[in-house]
């Protein structure tokens, strides 16, 4: 049995540290928010993902997962100490790393034994080095510790599979031997782990980010081009997706990506190559066409409204990023929202799980607990997040509901035949 300290209980450090001692290993999760703490101690989750509101209880009842604000707490008789905090971006598009300096900071002040410190977090190319820089300033008396990166590559929604069953284990340090103990702790998740230095492993990081990305705002750019010519984005990708040099993952044409990771990611990689003067022009084009869907998607209700969404009422089916997950950072539902009621709308919503999240950043959304309530005289609905209820709705309980027919389908779920067929005025991307 291990001992880990987890600082930040947000969707990667929560998820880490439960599934850590879920394999059998002592982890005290840390956070300098006592709210969240105390709510984890009563087994309220700050966050929404699948199964791990279970995870969580029976890995505290096992006396395996336990919560604190103390460092000094955490720290005890740990070996190995995760920083898994935030790092949004900053003004210029830039990682702001003021939560990883505070994390680094109170770790080396507080150590007391010889540490393995672990970048879970994602951090710009050479942040491993400022993470040492900053524990061997801040300690009060010298003490052998070694930095190593270690980038998550969790998809909220399905993060505790994602962590049980990697595709592969990136693990970056100059420090062979410690390299080596954080690739010991993997071992029983049975995946490749690739062991490189420092830089190189934050690189991957952000360059895996970044193709994930860019293969979204590459088939949302081909789906314009199928609808002008009469193809099917659908079965394009379908097409495409069997050669093993593409694949079918990420390449669902729709309202593009949101999220706390890929908007920041791509941002920051731009930025960094910029500080090196280089010019990154396939990220700036990738983050281009993914913000230019959202207001494509708006533009395109108004058009099926007649021309102008004043004095309308319209619905969004969902409001996180993506589903199975109540995420709402950088969800196209808050642009959508937003550009329909400065056209004079009057904009409803539902959602599953994220309408407590979504309420305060969106007064003036009108939410209702169930979509057949919401769509009851609206005179369109559009479809923002793929959630599976949404695939199995009453369409015609539906289409008798709504004022007008009309359904803006922002991510494919339903067949365009069958939707003309049930007599909807229907959109959708690419088809």
């Amino acid at each position: 049995m291990k001992q880990i300290c987890v600082v930040g209980v947000g969707y990667v450090g929560l998820v880490t540290g439960a599934c850590f001692s879920d394999l059998g290993n002592r982890v005290i999760a840390l956070d300098v928010n006592q709210e969240r703490i105390e709510n984890l101690k009563k087994g309220i989750m700050p966050i929404y993902e699948p199964g791990l509101e279970e995870l969580v209880r029976r890995n505290v009842t096992a006396g395996r997962l336990s919560f604190t604000t103390d460092y000094a707490e955490a720290l005890k008789d740990c070996e190995f100490a995760f920083i898994a905090v935030g790092t949004p971006s900053g003004v210029n598009g830039e990682a702001d790393l003021q939560y990883v300096a505070s994390a680094a900071t109170s770790i080396a002040k507080n150590m007391k034994a010889p540490l393995v410190i672990i970048n879970k977090s994602t951090v710009p190319i050479g942040t491993g080095d400022w993470v040492a820089d900053i524990v061997k300033r801040e300690q009060p008396q010298p003490m052998d510790f070694a930095v190593v990166s270690c980038p998550e590559f969790l998809r909220e929604g399905s993060a505790i599979g994602d962590f049980t069953q990697p595709h592969r284990t990136v693990i970056g340090s100059f420090d062979r031997e410690a390299a080596n103990k954080v690739a010991q702790l993997h071992l029983p998740l049975r995946a490749p782990i690739v062991i490189t230095d420092l830089r190189t492993a934050e690189m991957i990081k952000y360059a895996s980010n970044a193709f994930l990305a860019t293969k979204i705002s590459f088939i949302n750019e081909i789906a314009e081009i199928c609808e002008a010519y009469g193809a099917d984005v659908k079965e394009v990708a379908a097409g495409m997706g069997y050669d093993a040099r593409i694949g079918r993952h990420f390449l669902d044409a729709g309202l593009g990506w949101g999220g706390s990771c890929f908007p920041k990611d791509v941002l920051a990689l731009a930025y960094m190559a910029e500080e090196k003067g280089l010019d990154p022009r396939i990220l700036n084009v990738v983050t281009d066409v993914n913000y230019d869907r959202r207001k494509a998607v708006a533009r395109w209700t108004e058009e099926l409204l007649g021309g102008s969404a004043n004095g309308k009422t319209v619905g969004l089916l969902g409001l996180a990023f993506k589903p199975n997950t109540d995420d709402m950072r950088d969800a196209p539902s808050i642009d959508i929202a937003q550009a329909l009621a400065a056209s004079g709308a009057t904009v409803r919503a539902y959602d599953p799980v994220a309408m407590d999240v979504a309420a305060p950043m969106l007064p003036d959304v009108q939410m209702f607990k169930d979509p057949y309530e919401m769509a009851k005289g609206c005179d369109a609905l559009v479809v923002v997040t793929e959630w599976n209820e949404f695939k199995q709705l009453d369409l015609e309980k539906i289409k008798t509901l709504l004022k007008s027919p009309i359904v803006m389908d922002g991510r494919n779920i339903y067949d365009p035949t069958r939707m003309r067929e049930m007599g909807f005025k229907y959109r959708a991307i690419g088809r």
